[in-house]
């Protein structure tokens, strides 16, 4: 599966629009990390845990969005959008959301 952000592949033509699909991951850092984190941004250094969970969950939502591109006999997307959100009542949670167009292409 070809994913890209673009609207078209250089040098290959959309031969078929299959829909929009989507995916979504939201994972939960625990107390732990989040002390880890904020003693890290506090010395002003970067968190390893927050850029590996986002990691993780980038890679979660675009392999669902893989997956529902197939089921409809896609072999790649165009125009993914990437979107990261914070949730929860202490902001414990992190929500990545990828969309974008299943097409068929060839070339």
């Amino acid at each position: 599966m070809e994913l890209t952000t673009t609207p078209s592949m250089e040098g290959k033509k959309i031969t078929r629009y299959c829909g929009v699909v989507a995916g979504e991951a939201v994972l939960g850092a625990n107390i732990f990390k989040d002390m880890f984190a904020s003693v890290r941004d506090i010395v002003g250094g970067r968190s390893g845990t927050y850029e590996n969970e986002l990691r993780k969950a980038r890679q979660i939502a675009l392999d669902e969005l893989s997956e529902q591109a197939r089921e409809l006999g896609a072999n790649a997307v165009v125009g993914i959008d990437l979107d990261y959100e914070v949730l929860g009542e202490k902001n414990g949670m992190l929500m990545v959301s990828a969309s974008g167009t299943a097409v068929v292409i060839e070339g």
